[in-house]
Parts: C-alpha cells; structure tokens; sequence
C-alpha cells in the first residue's frame, strides 16, 4: 500500500523543518494542500525546501507551481475543478461518490476516496459512506490500488484500508494533530509517529 501525507491546511513556522525531515525518513509523496492560502506563500515553503525533494510533491492549488519548481504533478479537489491547458503530466483527483470512481480513474494515476472515516482535522467532514458500501465497492472492483483513502486514517484504521483493497491511504490529521504549532519546538514524537505509520503501511 502506498502512503501519502497532505500537509496541514495551514502554514506553520516550523513547517518547512519537519517536511524535510518526513522526506529524509522515506517520504515519497506529499499533497502540498492549503485551501484559500495566497499563492506567495507556497512558494515561500518550497523554496525553503531542498529541491531534491521537489519530485515528491504535489500541489493542490496553484498549479504554475508544478512546472515552476518541476514538482511530482497535480490534483484536483473537485469534479468542478479545471486541469490547467495543455497540461502533461501526473493528474490525481478526489472522488467522494462511488459510482464516479470508475471515470475518475480513467483520468487519474489516482484517485482519493473520501470519507472514509470521520476527518480528524475538520469536524464536520463525517465519513460518507457504510461499511458495506465499501465492502460492496470492493467486491465491485471499484476499490483497488488506483484508489487510495482519504479522511479520518490513522494508524488504528489503516488494515480496514489494507482489508478493503485500498491501494493506499492519505495521513493528515493523524500526523499533525501530534504537534503543537503554537506551543512546541521538538517535533520527534511527529516523526516516530510517521516512521510507525511507514512500517504499518509496508
């Protein structure tokens, strides 16, 4: 199974130290995600970042930065989102309708389902669909291992994503939500975390 961490939607002062540190730990692929943030500050992040690991980003937005900084690809959050023109290039997507996932990976090199389980990050974004929806997904082949779960995963959950067919899942909440942004300096319990996810995922 494959793993992807997305950042925290918002930016952080210690941010760009701890990404750094992800990669050196065996990060290979992270969503540059931070909805409405003003595109300077993206820039910002990268360039504080070695671009030896530029080819292991994705961006959600602001999608001159691909091609800018030679970054992994793009994605898109919406169905109504636009792929810029005469874009080449690695494309992921969000579905959050089963019935979509068939098209969506017909387009993609993958594909996020969402929710799987309740957003750690954002109350309101509950799980949207049964677990015998996603067990009928599965038997359908819907599921596979273009399509990788997103919301509310963590370490607890991560075999029902293995169980289901998933071939990989999206960390946000569960890493971050182990660093205080306002508060800490040392962020070691957020890298033993991610080191744990890594050996869980294989």
């Amino acid at each position: 199974m494959k793993l992807i961490i997305m950042t925290k939607p918002t930016f952080f002062v210690e941010e760009d130290k701890i990404l750094a540190s992800l990669f050196d730990e065996g990060l290979d692929n992270l969503h540059l995600c931070k909805p409405g943030a003003e595109p300077m500050y993206s820039e910002r992040l990268l360039t504080l970042l070695s671009d030896d690991y530029y080819d292991k980003i994705t961006v959600h937005d602001n999608f001159y930065l691909k091609d800018e900084y030679n970054l992994k690809g793009i994605h898109l959050d919406t169905d109504s989102t636009e792929m810029p023109a005469r874009y080449k290039g690695r494309i992921s997507r969000t579905c959050r309708v089963l019935e979509h996932l068939k098209e969506a990976k017909k387009k993609s090199d993958y594909v996020f389902l969402g929710n799987v389980f309740d957003s750690q990050t954002d109350r309101e974004h509950k799980a949207a669909f049964s677990p015998e929806e996603l067990k009928e997904a599965s038997r359908r082949g819907l599921i596979d291992r273009h399509v990788y779960a997103l919301g509310g995963m963590n370490l607890d959950n991560l075999h029902v994503a293995k169980d289901l067919g998933f071939g990989g899942v999206v960390i946000c909440g569960d890493l971050w939500n182990r660093f205080d942004i306002h508060n800490e300096l040392d962020y070691k319990n957020l890298i033993t975390h991610f080191e744990k996810i890594r050996k869980a995922v294989g």
